[in-house]
């Protein structure tokens, strides 16, 4: 039996409604070897304390998310890595699997499906949505490292945030030669209840860092950041089983990457006043 440890690094702020299910379903991994780092960005509710009861270390660190993941992994002892966000829960299986499938297939890194769950019309949209990328290369991301491997490749981009820094480690790792397999354990990722102009106002902030991933990835962006992506073409018999969801996720895209597209012209713009002024 593989006894390779694995630490799991969960970012957090102010998490205190997810975090004790998330690391309840890291305790209740089958496999034997797993070690729970928490990276708290100075939460003002109980997420460190109700960390603490169930986390092998609880620690503190922000202000991004990508810094929190790389500053989890310098304190890791485990062989490998996986990272996962506070109010998302493992399937049992998980790191068994990942650990099991990069051994037998002599891979570097994993990548764990996802599911999303939710209360409200608006979480239906997003489940939908979630549904039609598993499988999808272009938008799952690797979420399982060896440890030598996310260092060899300089872990995450702390200058990217919100889903882009994902993406860039995934392409990293690839384009450095290393191999990654895909797991079928998943992962429930609790998105509550969706409040439209919360994930508009969301998306306009994580979009002020999206123009080092756009300049670094061009190519894959263009596949991304767009309304029309593959996984919807390829998966229309799905949207249309179910064409009321299917409405709200377009229009709810379409809010979403507007807002993003705004967060985005106004960071370029200040990027740009701001090399005026050095000059």
């Amino acid at each position: 039996m593989i006894d390779e440890p694995v630490s799991v690094i969960v970012p957090t702020k102010n998490s205190a409604n997810h975090i004790l299910n998330c690391l309840r379903s890291i305790r209740s991994q089958v496999y034997p070897s797993v070690e729970i780092i928490v990276v708290d960005n100075v939460s003002t509710d109980r997420t460190k304390e109700i960390a603490r009861v169930l986390a092998d270390k609880v620690l503190n660190k922000g202000p991004e998310r990508s810094i929190q993941r790389n500053f989890g992994a310098k304190n890791a002892t485990g062989r490998y890595l996986l990272f996962i966000d506070s109010d998302m829960e493992l399937t049992a299986n998980v790191v068994d699997e990942c650990v099991k499938a990069v051994h037998e297939e002599s891979a570097h890194a994993a990548i764990i499906p996802e599911m999303s769950v939710g209360e409200g019309f608006w979480a239906g949209c997003r489940a939908l949505e979630k549904s039609c990328y598993i499988g999808d290369e272009s938008i799952e991301a690797a979420r399982f490292f060896g440890k030598d491997v996310f260092w060899s490749v300089g872990g995450y981009d702390e200058e990217i945030a919100g889903g882009g820094e994902d993406w860039d480690l995934h392409i990293k790792v690839k384009d450095a030669g290393y191999k990654i397999v895909r797991v079928h354990s998943m992962i429930t990722h609790n998105e509550g209840r969706i409040n439209l102009l919360c994930s508009m106002r969301k998306k306009y902030y994580y979009a002020k860092t999206l123009e080092q991933y756009v300049k670094k990835h061009p190519k894959e962006a263009r596949q991304q950041l767009t309304l029309m992506r593959p996984a919807f073409l390829r998966n229309w018999r799905r949207l249309l089983k179910d064409p009321v969801h299917a409405l709200g996720m377009f229009i709810l895209k379409t809010c979403e990457l507007g807002a993003g597209a705004i967060g985005f012209l106004c960071q370029k713009r200040k990027s740009g006043q701001s090399a005026s002024a050095d000059d």
